[in-house]
């Protein structure tokens, strides 16, 4: 594909990103299709809170992992992506997760980004999409230690990357390069549609230039990260080879995430044939999932029912 094929392919894409047209609600056949399709798509990823009972009723005498996306799962997605901040009650939850739950951090998003957004200690963070994986020491719960970094020969190229982007996109009104360590995201949610032709050429040329970068994409965003077999799902195997539980039969890893990139670990929790993914999404969209919920405040809830829920366990278990 030449160089214009390239630009047009990747302007479509991020239009395939971008939300769709509100049609007429006068279209009755519109709506009613509409309806129909989202009666399936419920039917097969159900609300993970109408059928939490039955989800705990399988999880019985199994040890429950979780691991939790942060955009769009944790927090809002927010216009300013710096500003992304989880609510104080979201945060109290994970923390009371983490107490009763092996819990993971598995974002796009640097690790070090994720901890200011999150600030707990006890649990795993993995940045840059399962590229730098930090977990709590032994010794001391509030320490960090790297366990994996798999690009980590990569850095000097982002490093080099993220500033030529920074320069070439500077010129196009809303358009951002956020640095996150093994990957470098370009945002486009406050871009004009009429400037998406000049900031899919300026991607696509360092594309060329940096043949060993790939480009990804995922809400609003484009990603250019290391040409490597590496990503959510393989973060997720990894964390579960370092608890050492990866090979047990009384596990239950449960992935929560909203992105096409958390595709990856969906696909290999329903590839193991253990585990579910919950997919976070208003709209109807093709997933590995086994669950759905719509927003952040419904991941909260099933959150705290699954606390609740561990700590009546507990109890029934003393009598």
């Amino acid at each position: 594909m030449d160089v214009a094929g390239k630009i047009e392919t990747l302007i479509d894409s991020l239009r395939d990103l971008s939300p769709t047209r509100i049609r007429s609600s006068s279209d009755e056949e519109h709506v009613s299709n509409n309806d129909s399709e989202r009666s399936s798509w419920i039917a097969l990823h159900p609300s993970a809170l109408d059928m939490f009972d039955k989800i705990m009723s399988d999880a019985q005498g199994k040890q429950i992992i979780m691991f939790l996306d942060y955009d769009g799962t944790l927090s809002l997605i927010t216009e300013d992506h710096d500003k992304a901040y989880i609510t104080d009650e979201m945060r109290e939850v994970v923390k009371e997760v983490a107490i009763y739950f092996k819990t993971a951090i598995i974002s796009g998003r640097s690790t070090e980004k994720v901890q200011s957004f999150v600030k707990l200690n006890g649990i795993h963070y993995a940045g840059s999409h399962g590229m730098d994986i930090k977990g709590p020491t032994n010794t001391d719960q509030s320490n960090q230690e790297v366990m994996f970094q798999p690009a980590s020969d990569y850095l000097p190229m982002i490093d080099e990357v993220v500033k030529i982007l920074q320069e070439k996109t500077k010129s196009i009104p809303g358009a951002t390069v956020e640095h996150n360590k093994f990957c470098l995201t370009v945002h486009f949610r406050r871009v004009d549609e009429r400037g998406w032709a000049a900031l899919a050429e300026q991607v696509n040329l360092v594309l060329i230039d940096y043949p060993e970068l790939r480009l990804t994409q995922g809400r609003k965003v484009l990603e250019l990260r290391p040409s490597i077999k590496w990503d959510k799902g393989k973060a997720l195997e990894f964390l579960l080879n370092s608890l050492g539980i990866a090979e047990s039969k009384n596990v239950l890893p449960v992935y929560i995430g909203d992105d096409r990139t958390d595709e990856d670990a969906f696909k290999v929790l329903c590839e193991r044939g253990q585990g579910f993914g919950i997919v976070v999404s208003k709209t109807i969209k093709e997933t590995y999932a086994s669950y759905s919920l719509q927003d952040p405040s419904q991941v909260k809830e099933f959150l705290k029912r699954l606390v609740k829920w561990k700590k009546q366990t507990l109890e029934e278990n003393k009598k």
